[in-house]
C-alpha cells in the first residue's frame, strides 16, 4: 500500500525515511489482469452464487466499533524503522498502534515472508524477484542498511517471525495482505498457521487480487477478509457481496476525490480501512470533521502521531462545555 497523494493505479513507496526505495510501475498487463479479475467477479456477485458478508468477530480491534478509527500502522512505524521489519513491528505496538499492516510474498520454495515489492533490490542488499529466491537466501538479505546504517542486519521475516512478535503483543492486531494472485493450497496453510497460532480473532487477511479473496473464502470461510482497492471497478460491492468480505479498503486518494465513497461503502455493510494517510489535515476529514461519515480505520506510516492525535480528538470530545455566562476571572 501506499502513501497519498499516489498514482490511482501504481503503489509507490512513502517518502518518509531517510532513504526512500525506488522501485517501477506494476506492468500494465498485470493491471489488466487485476481489472480482469474484478469484472469476473462482479459478474458472480450479481447472481446467485454470491455470498452475503461474514458476520465477523468483533474481538478485533480491527473489527470492533469505537468512537475514533483504529491506528493501523503500514508495514510497522515505518517512518522510524526499515518497512515490513521486525523492528518496525515492533516499534508499532510500542506506539500504541491498535494493528499493524504487513505484505506477504511466497519465496520460490513457497514459505511466506514479508517483502512489499516483487523484487528485493530496493529494501535489501540483494537483487532478484522474490518469487525466484528461496527463504534460505532471502533470510541472507539484510533488508535494514538501506534505511539507516543503525538498522544493518535486519533480516527479512517470515510470517512465522511476525505471529512470534506479535504473540508477545496480545493488544495489536495483524491486517495481512497477500501480495498478488496466490494458489489454493498456498492460501490453505497460511490460514492453517493463523489458527493454530491462536489468531484467528485477531487478523484481518486482505489482497487487491479478488482470485485471492475468493481463495481466502474457501479454504478459511471463517476469518474476516477485505478487498484493497486503488481505483473503483464496476459493480464493487457484487464483488464484495461475491467474495463475502468485511471490509472494502480504498486508497485515502479515492476518498478525497469521491466524497460519497466512504458512505456508500458502510451502507453495505462494509468496514472502510483507508490507506496510507500521513497528514493531519486529512485525518480530520476521515473522522468525519466534513460531514461525512468517518472511516473505520486509518493506514499511515505514523502511528505515533496517529495515535497522540486521536487521543487529543477524544479529549477534546469528552471535555466538558463551559457553563453559560462563564468567563475569565
Amino acid at each position: 500500500m501506499a502513501a497519498s497523494p499516489a498514482p490511482a493505479l501504481a503503489p509507490t513507496h512513502p517518502a518518509t525515511a531517510p532513504r526512500t526505495p525506488q522501485r517501477s510501475r506494476r506492468p500494465r498487463l498485470g493491471w489488466l489482469a487485476l481489472v480482469t479479475s474484478h469484472r469476473a467477479h462482479a459478474r458472480a456477485g450479481r447472481h446467485a452464487t454470491g455470498l452475503p458478508p461474514l458476520t465477523a468477530p468483533r474481538t478485533t480491534r480491527l473489527l470492533s466499533p469505537a468512537a475514533t478509527p483504529a491506528v493501523v500502522a503500514h508495514r510497522g512505524n515505518s517512518s522510524v524503522a526499515p518497512q515490513n521489519t521486525l523492528a518496525a513491528l515492533e516499534a508499532a505496538c510500542r506506539a500504541g498502534a491498535d494493528a499493524v499492516e504487513i505484505d506477504v510474498r511466497l519465496s520460490a520454495d513457497g514459505v511466506p515472508l514479508v517483502l512489499h515489492d516483487d523484487s528485493v533490490d530496493a529494501t535489501t542488499d540483494g537483487t532478484g524477484l522474490v518469487a525466484a529466491l528461496s527463504a534460505e537466501r532471502l533470510r541472507e538479505l539484510d533488508a535494514g542498511a538501506w534505511f539507516s546504517p543503525a538498522f544493518a542486519g535486519q533480516r527479512v521475516p517470515t510470517f512465522d517471525d511476525v505471529l512470534a512478535l506479535l504473540a508477545r503483543h496480545p493488544r495489536t492486531d495483524l491486517l495481512l495482505e497477500l501480495k498478488d494472485t496466490w494458489p489454493p493450497d498456498a492460501v490453505r496453510s497460511l490460514t492453517e498457521a493463523i489458527v493454530a497460532a491462536g489468531f484467528a480473532e485477531r487478523v484481518l487477511v486482505q489482497s487487491f487480487w479478488p482470485d485471492t479473496v475468493a481463495a481466502l473464502r474457501d479454504a478459511a470461510p471463517h476469518l474476516p477478509r477485505g478487498l484493497l482497492v486503488a481505483y473503483e471497478p464496476g459493480g464493487l460491492l457484487a464483488v464484495c457481496a461475491g467474495l463475502g468480505v468485511v471490509a472494502c479498503n480504498p486508497s485515502a486518494r479515492m476518498v478525497a476525490t469521491d466524497p460519497g465513497l466512504v458512505a456508500r461503502l458502510q451502507a453495505a455493510g462494509l468496514r472502510v480501512m483507508v490507506w496510507t494517510e500521513n497528514d493531519p489535515a486529512a485525518w480530520a476529514a476521515l473522522c468525519g470533521a466534513g460531514g461525512g461519515p468517518a472511516v473505520d480505520a486509518i493506514i499511515t506510516d505514523r502511528p505515533d502521531h496517529l495515535a497522540g492525535w486521536l487521543a487529543g480528538v477524544r479529549t477534546a470530545r469528552t471535555a466538558p462545555a463551559p457553563r453559560a455566562g462563564a468567563g475569565p476571572g
